[in-house]
């Protein structure tokens, strides 16, 4: 018999809450082995004897064959001597002051537990909180770590025998699953009309209904399943139901009802952006979208965030239609799958009431599910908060007494099929980010250099913050736009929880330049308050540093950064956003940039993109003629004033933003002419663009790269009026400019590269969500010899803004 030897075993990364422990303990019973495995605030510790061969086996299979949801980082194993042990033991968790591990995103609900949730003979049969160690909610229940029961918002409910039983055996698939629970002892769905509210909205909360532990509802209410299916039958009648979920409130209404979706809009004060829908089977949703292979896993995947689909050319007219008001003016719809249990118990046909005879058993083919709150507000999360703030916008209320701890949007992810085949060892998946949140947050970043625990607080929109500690850069859920008291207070609580939980004790503040945003002025308050250092960071560096950072660079060599959006505070006091920067962490240099144009009227400009058409006409020296969308669409006072404004330069600061351009041509081939969310032209223009046109709109560059170097947008805007009068219609002009674009970026780094002899470009800014441009610039840099970095991990927006602050910061101290 072989001589038993001995060893300890460190392992961090996602390996708490995800079924490690009792992965663990079955593979050292399999191999023989003897020995411990303890959760701490650290990661997960294992005391092991055996063979030198079973320990090899052991070892080798701890990261070949771990848990989907898990993700180890680092695994350290230290020979000892052996123990002396006898078996092999699950230990209770160890909490240690100063430590800290990741932890896991909330997941959708696995395929286990989805038949279970059909299957009439199984306990949990039409069970709303279904889950396992393999799904369900983490991060929006947690309070502290290690993630233990006691430090969720599951506390409350105490398990019943059964589920208790499960929770113990290493065995079972809910071994340490902490949201476990069943019908008798777990939380519970009720629904509240609106005719049981008093006038403000508000429910009185009574005793607990004695067959329901820990509810408290109002004696009208009407709980449990027959609770959802009144909730169908109301979305049915094409009524507005809000719907409490993992991480905050939806308020859903039937998507092929055009008055439901038109009411919920007025109600909601959302004019044209988007809806997000939610369908019950990848089968309906080709039945409405086309839906490539990435797509595809995306939708089905464990995250199940929102996917930008492409809207079929044609549709079979023997189903229902989704309504025109979902997505006005897009090629595209925001579709994801069911991922929580009620949600499947919402769209299921398979269950009635007793009383209930096929005939009458309501289909729902799709839901419209979009954000429980007033546009610009963040979403909803209690109870009574939802009853108060989001009566005037629903007719009932699905709820539940599963608290959420924090709030979590939907993430949104777009796929580009065509970015695929342009790949290279170095470029990113054809994945981009516009929100990331529910399913990926607090997932984190691997930071490429190492420095002191910082926080970055992000921009003013799509605002997201940032933590870091050791090799590990915490990014947060989604916040949203820092406009008003409400956000400001979102986000503060965020700030504290991520500190509380990863156990950091910030040493450097890293902002924004701009001095106004909301997410500046905390930064500043603090870091004088409480004695730290503050950095400010210039907007677009931040950009092309989260590139850097997602992509793994130690930016010892600097690379092409191109940044391109709609607005960011330059160094030189201007409003920067179509930038060619040389940058590494610690620095950057400008080295070319889109020539600067006024903003006529400031923000008036960017809500109106007439007002920068006509900027940009001028510049270009070309006539204010009414036979031009922006020209008839200002009024003589207006066009007076705004010349004033252009030849005085009063409240018309200058711009060489790429967002701003995208207005005026948008504006100019009458796509539209004022928008009522950010982005809404540059969004319908490319929704616009015809893939078939080859033709392209050329830019001129001045100057040879360095901090005078700009390209002239001239050119453009005369070819554009040129074509606009010609009658060419928008879609080709579309096509052309982006075109246009692409060349433009090839050709000044281009430039760079013969000046500076760098090859590696990275792309970074809101402008760069545009597939279509996104691609044909991928095409032709990747055809010019570059090595090119996208975003991956982080969108390429505002929201991954804080990533690039943090690097910067620490990287300058």
């Amino acid at each position: 018999m072989s001589e038993l030897h001995g060893a300890h075993i460190h392992i961090t990364g996602i390996v708490q809450g995800v079924g490690f422990r009792p992965f663990v303990y079955g593979l050292a019973t399999r191999l023989a082995l003897a020995g411990w495995v303890r959760n701490t605030s650290a990661g997960v510790d294992i005391e092991i004897d055996g063979t030198p061969a079973a320990l090899a086996a052991f070892v080798e299979s701890l990261r070949a064959q771990a848990p989907p949801l898990a993700h180890i980082d680092t695994l350290q194993v230290e020979p000892r001597e052996p123990n002396g042990f006898a078996a092999f033991e699950i230990f209770h968790s160890e909490s240690w002051p100063d430590a800290s591990q990741p932890i896991a995103p909330d997941v959708g609900i696995c395929p286990d537990c989805l038949r279970e949730l059909f299957d009439p003979a199984d306990r949990r049969y039409h069970y709303s909180f279904i889950n396992c160690t393999n799904c369900g909610p983490r991060f929006t229940i947690i309070k502290d770590l290690p993630y233990d029961r006691p430090y969720t918002t599951m506390a409350p409910f105490e398990m019943c025998p059964d589920c208790a039983a499960e929770y113990a055996d290493p065995l079972n698939r809910r071994f340490h699953a902490q949201p476990v629970a069943c019908p008798k002892c777990g939380p519970q769905v009720w629904l509240v009309r609106k005719s049981d509210t008093d006038q403000h909205g508000q429910t009185p909360l009574e005793e607990a209904v004695s067959m329901y532990p820990c509810l408290s509802v109002s004696s009208d209410s009407v709980v449990g399943n027959t609770a959802i299916l009144e909730a169908r039958r109301l979305l049915a009648q094409g009524k507005i139901v809000a719907i409490k979920g993992l991480g905050g409130f939806h308020l859903a209404c039937d998507a092929t009802n055009d008055a439901a979706v038109a009411e919920l809009r007025r109600r909601k004060g959302r004019v044209d952006k988007a809806l997000a829908l939610m369908l019950p089977d990848l089968e309906t949703i080709e039945q409405f979208c086309a839906v490539n292979t990435a797509e595809r896993a995306l939708l089905q995947s464990s995250q199940r965030p929102i996917v930008l689909l492409n809207k079929p050319a044609n549709q079979s007219t023997n189903q229902p239609t989704i309504s025109l008001h979902v997505a006005p003016g897009q090629a595209t719809l925001g579709v994801m799958l069911p991922y929580t249990p009620l949600h499947y118990l919402l769209f299921d046909e398979g269950w009635m009431t007793d009383d209930e005879s096929s005939s009458s058993v309501i289909r729902l083919s799709s839901l419209v599910m979009t954000s429980g709150n007033f546009s610009e507000e963040p979403i909803a999360t209690d109870n009574d908060d939802a009853l108060e703030r989001l009566a005037p916008l629903a007719d009932a209320f699905l709820l539940h007494n599963r608290d959420i701890h924090i709030r979590c949007d939907d993430s949104v992810v777009r796929v580009s099929s065509e970015q695929s085949s342009l790949l290279t060892a170095h470029c990113s998946l054809p994945t981009l980010f516009l929100r990331r949140s529910r399913g990926y947050a607090p997932y984190p970043v691997r930071l490429p250099l190492a420095g002191p625990p910082a926080l970055a607080t992000g921009a003013e929109l799509k605002n997201t913050f940032c933590v870091t500690r050791d090799a590990y850069a915490f990014v947060s859920h989604h916040i949203g736009d820092m406009e008003n008291y409400e956000t400001l207070r979102s986000f503060e609580a965020g700030v504290a929880h991520f500190e509380r939980l990863f156990r950091i004790q910030p040493e450097v503040i890293a902002h924004d330049l701009h001095p106004n945003y909301l997410a500046t002025r905390y930064a500043l308050e603090r870091a004088e308050r409480a004695g730290l250092r503050a950095i400010g960071v210039q907007h677009h560096h931040a950009h092309i540093a989260a590139c850097l950072v997602e992509n793994g660079l130690s930016g010892e060599q600097p690379v092409i950064g191109v940044a391109f959006d709609g607005t960011g505070y330059g160094s030189d006091g201007a409003i920067w956003g179509g930038e060619f920067l040389i940058a590494d962490y610690a620095r950057f240099e400008r080295s070319a940039h889109l020539a600067y144009a006024p903003l006529p009227g400031g923000d008036a400009a960017t809500r109106n993109p007439y007002r920068m058409a006509l900027s940009y006409l001028r510049s270009a020296g070309l006539e204010w003629t009414n036979d031009l969308a922006p020209v008839a669409t200002a009024s003589l006072a207006e066009r007076a004033a705004i010349a004033r404004q252009l030849e005085s330069g009063l409240n018309a600061p200058l711009t060489s933003s790429l967002g701003r351009l995208f207005d005026a041509v948008a504006s100019l081939a009458g796509v539209r002419q004022a928008v009522n969310y950010e982005g809404q032209a540059a969004i319908e223009l490319e929704a616009l663009a015809d893939k078939n046109e080859n033709g392209y709109y050329g830019f001129e560059i001045d100057g040879a790269p360095g901090e005078r170097c700009s390209v002239s947008v001239a050119p453009v805007i005369r070819a554009v009026v040129k074509d606009v009068r010609a009658g060419v219609p928008a879609p080709i002009i579309s096509a052309r400019f982006h075109t246009g674009i692409a060349n433009m970026v090839r050709d000044v780094c281009v430039l760079i590269r013969d000046a500076r002899g760098l090859n590696e470009v990275a792309l970074s800014g809101g402008v760069f969500q545009n597939v279509t441009l996104l691609t044909a610039t991928l095409k032709r840099l990747h055809t010019a010899g570059f090595t090119v970095y996208t975003h991956r991990l982080v969108p390429p927006n505002d929201g991954g803004l804080a990533l690039g602050q943090a690097a910067i910061a620490i990287s300058n101290l």
